[in-house]
């Protein structure tokens, strides 16, 4: 704030409700919980966002990468039954939809049309 600063890019994985500021990027995929990108990124790494290059880089060495991803472990998942267990397994990722797998379609089942 004393550098003028008044806000922030935000990435995330996951949704973002209400009125925000500033440049947001949303949806990175894979989520965090299932070891996507943003489950290696620590407090204090730079990242850069070029939006005209359409790009993101986490500025950390492959080697710290890869060190980060060998020690990763998923979280625990303390639904094991009910709709949120149902939701965590079936689920797909933001760039898929976000829809049901038991739901998807495939090449014998068209999806019905929509008006």
């Amino acid at each position: 704030m004393k550098q003028g600063v008044r806000d922030i890019v935000r990435l995330s994985d996951s949704r973002m409700s209400g009125t925000h500021y500033g440049t947001c990027v949303l949806h990175i995929a894979p989520e965090s919980a299932v070891g996507g990108p943003l489950a290696l990124v620590r407090t204090g790494d730079l990242i850069r966002l070029d939006i005209s290059a359409r790009t993101l880089d986490v500025l950390v060495s492959d080697s710290e990468l890869a060190q980060r991803r060998a020690q990763w472990c998923a979280p625990e998942q303390p639904y094991k039954r009910g709709f949120t267990r149902i939701y965590q397994h079936e689920v797909t990722q933001a760039n898929l939809g976000c829809d049901f797998t038991s739901l998807a379609g495939n090449d014998k089942t068209p999806e019905p049309p929509i008006y």
